[in-house]
C-alpha cells in the first residue's frame, strides 16, 4: 500500500503517532504537496491519500471518502492567506499569484473574489512554499501551509511589504455560517476495501494520539516554521480532524457552489463501505 501525507504542520496531528512507531501502518508513506497527491491519486500511483476537497468533487467516480477524517476549520485555518499591499475590493485586474500547491483554495478564493468582493483580478499560478517567500513580488499571493503560518508571523513583526492578510477559512465561516473542509482522506476505487480499511483505523488511531498531543506536535512544529510553539498550539487546536455533519454541510456547500458556476461536476458523496 502506498499512502499520500501532505508534509505540512496541518497534518501532524494525523501521522504524529506512526512517525513515533505508536501506530503502525501498513504501508509506506509518500509525502507530496496538495497538487502533487491529487495528480499522484488520478494517476494511480496511491491507494489512499489525503488529497484537495476539490479533487474529491472533480473525480468522485474514482474515490471512496475515508469516514471521519478530514482537515476543516469553523473559523479562522490561519495557514491558507491571501497577503495584499492593497484591499481585496481594490485587487481588480491587478495579479494575483495563486500557489501551485493546492487546488481547494485556489478554488475558494475565486468564489470569494467572484461572490464576496464582486472584483475580478488576474489569477496567475506561482510557487509559494517556505523558499519561495521572499521573492513574491506581485500586489497580492494566495500562500498556505508553513509558509501561510510564516508569512503571517513575518508580517505581525512588520517585515513584509504586505498591509493585508485575508483568512480565507474564516471569510468563508462569515460568509456561509458553516465550517470549511480543506482537505480530504480518500481510498481509490481500485484499492481493496479490506487493505482501505486497515490503513484507515491506523490513520483514525493515529489522529487520536495527535489530538491528546498537541503540545508535543506544536513544540515540533515551532521548529520547522520558526513560528512560536505557543502560535503553533493555537493553530493545530483551531484544525478539526473529523468529518462531522456540520462538515459535510459545509462541504456540500462548497461543491454546490462550485457545481453551479461549472467547476466540478454535481456528484454524490460516497464512503469507503465497512468490511
Amino acid at each position: 500500500m502506498r499512502i499520500g501525507r501532505i508534509p505540512y504542520v496541518n497534518c501532524a496531528p494525523v501521522y504524529g503517532a506512526i512517525d513515533r512507531g505508536v501506530i503502525t501502518l501498513a504501508g509506506e508513506l509518500v509525502p507530496g504537496v496538495p497538487t502533487a497527491l491529487n495528480a499522484a491519486m488520478a494517476a494511480g500511483t496511491l491507494d489512499v491519500s489525503v488529497i484537495s476537497a476539490v479533487e474529491y468533487a472533480r473525480a468522485a467516480d474514482q474515490y471512496l471518502l475515508l469516514p471521519d477524517l478530514a482537515i476543516s476549520c469553523a473559523g479562522p485555518v490561519r495557514s491558507v492567506m491571501l497577503f495584499s499591499t492593497r484591499p481585496a475590493t481594490a485587487l481588480a485586474r491587478e495579479r494575483v499569484v495563486v500557489s501551485r500547491s493546492s487546488m481547494t483554495s485556489v478554488a475558494l478564493l475565486e468564489l470569494l473574489f467572484a461572490e464576496v468582493w464582486r472584483v475580478a483580478p488576474h489569477f496567475e499560478p506561482g510557487n509559494a512554499e517556505p523558499a519561495d517567500l521572499a521573492g513574491l513580488d506581485a500586489p497580492a499571493h494566495l500562500v498556505i501551509g508553513d509558509a501561510a503560518l510564516s508569512l503571517a508571523a513575518a508580517m505581525e513583526r512588520g517585515e513584509t511589504r504586505f498591509t493585508h492578510a485575508y483568512d480565507l477559512g474564516a471569510l468563508w465561516n462569515e460568509w456561509t455560517g458553516l465550517p470549511f473542509v480543506f482537505a480530504v482522506w480518500v481510498a481509490s476505487r481500485r484499492t481493496p476495501v479490506a487493505a482501505a480499511l486497515g490503513v484507515h483505523a491506523s490513520l483514525i488511531a493515529s489522529r487520536d494520539w495527535g489530538l491528546a498531543h498537541l503540545p508535543t506536535l506544536a513544540a515540533d512544529a515551532a521548529l520547522t516554521t520558526g513560528v512560536t510553539p505557543e502560535a503553533c498550539l493555537r493553530y493545530l487546536s483551531g484544525l478539526d480532524y473529523g468529518l462531522s455533519f456540520a462538515d459535510l454541510g459545509g462541504l456540500t456547500e462548497f461543491f454546490r457552489r462550485l457545481a453551479a458556476v461549472g467547476k466540478v461536476p454535481a456528484s454524490p458523496l460516497v464512503f469507503l463501505p465497512a468490511a
